[in-house]
């Protein structure tokens, strides 16, 4: 992948990079017709497919992660990407994690809160895997969707402090018709359960329509209460976190005005579904 993404720098031909681990579904596609408009008809549009393994903890859902790659060739193919890169774990890590591979990249401030406070080592493999596949294909720019908002702040800052010379992107979060966030995990929600997912939506709704009715804010506190409960009412729900904070900074905010953000990670029967929205 290198040495092609060399030849087209050399051209000055611009790259449009969209890194995925697969599973594709609508927001991922709005994800590469960004990266297209950004580097134009002329420029190359490189979509990576890659389950990464150092972002998984030790009990979550690597070994059952949907890995669809004959379908999302298709998918790519139709969206007019140029080059699917999907590696294989001997090509990005030829020394395991721990058996050899010893160098990681760590954002030690904005990875602290929200998913790196429930997954302690998620960011580390996050940043180490994105760095990885910035240096094998070299974009001009890269498309990251507003879902995993804190991960895009993570990458920006890294891009930042580490002098990569690429535009990080944000587009917008894709939703089903009811709401929920598309998302790869959503595939494992059976029966009912789809149905319960719904609560993440529902809080972010309500919780937004309680702020803009706000001249003054509201207390956080008194918003995770709010949330708690929209929660409860799925039987199979379980509340993992819930923050306010502002957007640039991803710190917290003990009362809550327009202009903040609001995350929340929650557990529908074993799936762990996350979605963010500004309020």
């Amino acid at each position: 992948m290198q040495r092609l993404a060399l030849a087209w720098r050399a051209r000055g031909e611009a790259v449009g990079f969209v890194p995925t681990m697969g599973c594709l579904h609508s927001g991922h596609l709005s994800l590469v017709a960004e990266a297209r408009r950004r580097v134009g008809p002329g420029g190359k549009v490189v979509v990576s497919i890659y389950v990464n393994p150092t972002q998984f903890g030790p009990r979550e859902d690597f070994a059952k992660y949907p890995r669809t790659l004959r379908r999302d060739l298709r998918l790519c193919r139709e969206a007019g990407v140029d080059v699917v890169f999907a590696p294989s774990d001997q090509a990005m890590y030829p020394q395991p994690p721990g058996a050899g591979f010893s160098t990681f990249v760590l954002e030690e401030k904005l990875s602290r809160v929200m998913e790196g406070a429930s997954r302690p080592t998620h960011f580390r493999g996050v940043t180490t895997v994105v760095a990885k596949l910035f240096n094998l294909v070299l974009p001009s720019v890269a498309v990251f969707g507003a879902k995993d908002f804190q991960q895009a702040a993570i990458i920006r800052r890294m891009v930042r402090d580490l002098n990569f010379p690429v535009e990080i992107v944000v587009a917008p979060t894709v939703r089903e018709a009811d709401g929920l966030a598309m998302s790869s995990r959503n595939q494992y929600l059976t029966g009912d359960l789809r149905v319960q997912a719904r609560v993440l939506s529902r809080a972010i709704r309500e919780v937004r329509a309680r702020v803009r009715k706000s001249r003054a804010g509201l207390p956080a506190g008194r918003l995770r209460g709010v949330v708690e409960q929209i929660v409860r009412t799925a039987p199979d729900a379980r509340l993992d976190y819930v923050e306010f904070f502002e957007p640039e900074t991803l710190e917290s905010v003990k009362r809550v005005r327009r202009g903040a953000r609001m995350a929340l990670a929650v557990f529908v029967g074993s799936t762990r579904l996350i979605d963010n929205a500004p309020l």
